[in-house]
């Protein structure tokens, strides 16, 4: 692994995410409590023994590059490790990040510098458990310029994602963005191989497509022009590589968690008896930042009738105070703070909220430092919601960070 340098392509602006990502990158985006997106594939790549990673930022990066500074300082750079934010630099011309193979292109001097055999880029804004050394192994027994992670997609979800089409024996003979009339799997007609947003490449390699790409005008992206630039030169040996799932669940898992609905459903789903996403196995840990809050507490007044303190099928992160307030199947980030009679079901509250006395939420995202004032209402009439808020195509409230709501 040490012959193999890593570029996280973390400066998405994840529009579709707004208004969480008003203020931040998606890969900066909370989730599960206490995590942040990027920490997955942050994990998988400590997990998989990667020690060289440069995380390369654009978009309102602050956030996410305090987040790496202060949770993923744990490489020892006196050996050669170390997990780098590299924002855009102007180093070639005088345009930032244009695409994801400009952003590679424009740190090409930091590949020469590391010299490494292969090169691997992962995308920093999706959910999954994969160990990338299995995937390098299968690109050197293949012998290949260019290996793709693609995972088995249902052929209706195919115009969502970049589709990749394969002969029989995984050699890569087509790449299409998002196509209305998909090419299947071999012998499997109700899937596609979407692509990951994995690649590893031979440096040299790498280095001559992103240089060609450079000299012409396109939107410079792997997906869009360097992939089909390859293909259709048919010079170089390009293969899939399956994603053989760590999370030891009968179903596959890989979440793009790109819009609003998709970001709440992944994180709803982990309050389930049995979730989808294992958070809790030892031998994969997801790491992360976590603040030195104190333990959760819940404040039961048995004098004061109604007042418990109470949390059921919910998620709950270190410093927070449930007050006398009913929680019921929700995910509470950390100092968060639920006051007495309040009432808080199927919803993601994330830091330093704070929920006022008799109020009440459901089926709502609120983003950090909102204030709930007493008595106010969200989650319950979609109508005035929608006057205040923004709403999901499925019903889902979010409220801004920073936002103070009040009683109606």
């Amino acid at each position: 692994m040490n012959k193999m340098l890593t570029f996280l392509m973390a400066g998405g602006k994840g529009e579709r995410l707004h208004p969480l990502t008003k203020d931040r990158a998606k890969p900066a985006v909370p989730f599960g409590g206490i995590y942040r997106i990027v920490d997955f594939t942050l994990s998988n790549c400590i997990n998989s023994g990667i020690r060289r990673i440069y995380v390369l930022v654009q978009y309102k990066s602050m956030s996410l590059a305090r987040h790496i500074r202060m949770g993923w300082n744990v490489l020892n750079s006196e050996v050669g490790e170390f997990i780098d934010v590299l924002p855009a630099q102007q180093r070639i011309d005088d345009h930032w990040y244009q695409g994801t193979a400009d952003a590679i292109y424009q740190n090409l001097y930091s590949i020469e510098s590391e010299n490494p055999e292969q090169v691997l880029i992962l995308a920093g804004d999706h959910i999954y458990k994969m160990n990338y050394k299995l995937m390098l192994d299968f690109h050197r027994e293949s012998k290949a310029d260019l290996t793709i992670g693609v995972v088995p997609t249902p052929v209706e979800e195919a115009k969502d994602v970049g589709v990749i089409e394969t002969d029989a024996s995984n050699v890569v003979i087509g790449f299409e963005e998002k196509p209305k009339n998909p090419k299947t799997i071999p012998a499997d007609p109700n899937h596609v191989y979407g692509s990951m947003g994995i690649y590893i490449f031979d440096r040299k390699i790498l280095e001559e497509e992103l240089t060609e790409d450079a000299k012409k005008e396109t939107a410079h992206d792997f997906g869009k022009n360097v992939i089909p630039q390859m293909i259709q030169k048919g010079k170089r040996k390009i293969v899939a590589y399956q994603f053989v799932d760590m999370n030891k669940k009968e179903a596959l898992y890989w979440r793009d968690v790109g819009t609003l609905d998709a970001y709440y459903e992944a994180n709803i789903d982990l309050i389930q008896v049995t979730p989808h996403f294992n958070i809790y196995d030892r031998e994969w840990p997801i790491r992360t930042y976590q603040p030195p809050y104190p333990p959760a507490k819940f404040v039961f007044n048995q004098e004061a009738s109604g007042r418990r303190g109470i949390a059921v099928d919910s998620l709950v992160s270190d410093g927070t105070i449930i007050s006398g307030g009913i929680v019921e199947r929700s995910i509470l980030s950390a100092n968060v703070r639920v006051n007495s009679f309040a009432e808080v079901q199927d919803s993601l509250i994330l830091e330093g909220v704070d929920v006022g006395r008799y109020a009440k939420i459901k089926n709502a995202i609120i983003d950090k430092h909102a204030k709930i004032m007493p008595n106010a209402v969200i989650g319950y009439d979609k109508e005035l919601d929608r006057k205040r808020f923004t709403v999901t195509p499925k019903g889902i409230v979010v409220v801004e960070k920073g936002a103070v709501v009040e009683a109606v």
